[in-house]
């Protein structure tokens, strides 16, 4: 325990007004236990006698009360803690360019704003596998006995490369080699690190428009300069890059986020061309791909990729949960010594135990079978979804044609954003969580939209949650319809 002796005085005086010192001043709080006077005795370098006399001072004078057999604790009864002093602000403080421009970014919470709802279609979360607990409890106690103890490579375990180089080569189609992956904390870190080693302030990023707005603001804090390039239902608009190539295009082909159209193929070419014929790079965010339900998926930029350009990103954290926070990158030959540095520089390397963990599991066959798990539940919820909105909404919204991933969006072409405001105030307060696509777009766009998350939904729910969304509608139909027509119903 930290005491500071203030020298006036015999010791126990001292150490009664430190203790007392502290009890007022919060550090230690209501109910904390103190240390038996042997140990303080030992801790301060004082006799034991001195630390008794203390503490039957401050029991006197009700700051601390004894629990025979127990030890001595703050008393519940002693005066309220004062709230220590604020230290003024330092006027002109300077703050780095990077803290100014990521105060100026986007509500963090724009994700989260419905958390409390009982029904939250909160989209981004990972379908959760009610038996993977238990299962990655017993590959963590099989990791933590065969790990060494130390910093790992800040590249990667080689065991967990090589189950993804592995993984790739079977599910995606990219054929590489380990010492070409790095082991990352998700896509969020590897938006970073690519920040970090291609970009300087001011660089142009062309990235698709509408997009997951953490890239946006990943890449606004760095300083770059965004190009929003539109999209359709083939993806990226090819044709709307600019002349001036920008340093670096991110896409997401297998799944586009959040509109939810996969790049064409002839897209997908044009686009490997561009970059080779404009010395630019490529980050291919491939967050869902493994997660399509009624086709087989395209091949994935890095696959049809002969110019070495492209920066392929794929993530654990959404086909088995997020807190694993691990993800990988497969890196251009000419990028890895840079990478690797940046990596080292950020954060030395992931955790080894889990990454033993999570190596052990894909190589033992688990990581396949819950992968099958959440492909044929995710489908099955998509399902219910669907019909629920085709009897509860009908024709009042659009589905986008997307058969793949963890949520659905809906257009509402008959409503502006304001109504569309309204609608979600209104779900709100009937117990449900519902998410406008407007903050993923850099202007809003013409049709207002949803993003309906269904992973973290039940099928039952996701039945009542679209009942529910019908009834928002409704209520919101009713307050448009004029005066006249209302009495005239009524």
């Amino acid at each position: 325990m930290f005491l500071e002796l203030d020298g006036h005085g015999p010791h126990y005086s001292q150490l009664t007004r430190a203790l007392k010192s502290a009890i007022l001043s919060g550090r230690l709080s209501t109910g904390a236990r103190l240390p038996s006077t042997r140990v303080l005795a030992e801790e301060l370098g004082l006799s034991r006698i001195t630390v008794l006399t203390a503490y039957e001072q401050l029991r006197a004078e009700g700051y601390i009360v004894g629990r025979v057999g127990s030890g001595s604790y703050v008393s519940t009864s002693h005066a309220e803690p004062m709230l220590p002093r604020r230290a003024p602000a330092i006027p002109g403080t300077p703050l780095t360019r990077y803290a100014k421009r990521a105060r100026q970014l986007a509500d963090w919470s724009i994700t989260t704003r419905h958390c409390d709802r009982r029904l939250d279609m909160q989209y981004g979360r990972s379908q959760i596998n009610p038996t993977l607990g238990a299962i990655w409890g017993r590959e963590l106690a099989w990791a933590s006995t065969r790990t060494r103890l130390e910093y790992a490579s800040n590249q990667g375990l080689p065991a967990l490369r090589e189950q993804v180089c592995d993984y790739l080569a079977r599910r995606r189609g990219i054929r590489t080699t380990s010492d070409r992956v790095l082991i990352v904390s998700g896509t969020q870190q590897a938006i970073s690190l690519t920040s970090r080693v291609l970009l300087d302030e001011g660089d142009e990023v062309g990235i698709e428009d509408p997009h997951y707005f953490g890239a946006w603001q990943q890449f606004g804090a760095h300083g770059a300069s965004l190009q929003a390039i539109p999209t359709d239902h083939e993806g990226l608009v090819c044709s709307a890059l600019p002349a001036q190539a920008p340093r670096l295009v991110m896409v997401t082909p297998s799944h586009q986020f959040p509109a939810g159209p996969a790049l064409s193929l002839p897209r997908r070419q044009e686009l490997l061309r561009y970059a080779q014929a404009k010395n630019c790079w490529i980050m291919e965010d491939d967050y869902d791909g493994e997660l399509r339900y009624d086709s087989a998926p395209l091949p994935t930029l890095r696959s049809l990729d002969d110019d070495d350009r492209v920066i392929y990103v794929g993530t654990f954290s959404k086909v088995m949960f997020g807190a694993l926070r691990l993800g990988y990158m497969v890196l251009p030959e000419a990028l890895c010594d840079d990478f690797v540095n940046a990596k080292y520089l950020c954060d030395r390397g992931n955790p080894a135990i889990e990454q033993a963990a999570l190596a052990h599991f894909m190589e033992d066959g688990g990581f396949e079978r819950h992968l099958r798990y959440v492909t044929k539940e995710l489908s099955a919820r998509r399902r219910e979804l669907i019909a629920g909105l085709q009897q509860y909404v009908g024709d009042r919204v659009q589905i986008a044609d997307a058969h793949a991933g963890m949520h659905v969006t809906v257009w509402l072409p008959d409503y502006g954003h304001e109504q569309v405001d309204a609608v979600i105030a209104e779900a709100h307060g009937r117990g449900l969580g519902l998410y406008s696509i407007a903050p993923h777009y850099r202007k809003p766009p013409t049709v207002p939209g949803l993003i309906l998350g269904y992973c973290g939904l039940s099928r039952a729910q996701l039945h009542e949650a679209m009942q529910l969304f019908g009834e928002s509608l409704d209520a919101v139909d009713a307050a448009r319809k004029p005066l006249s027509m209302r009495r005239h119903s009524a």
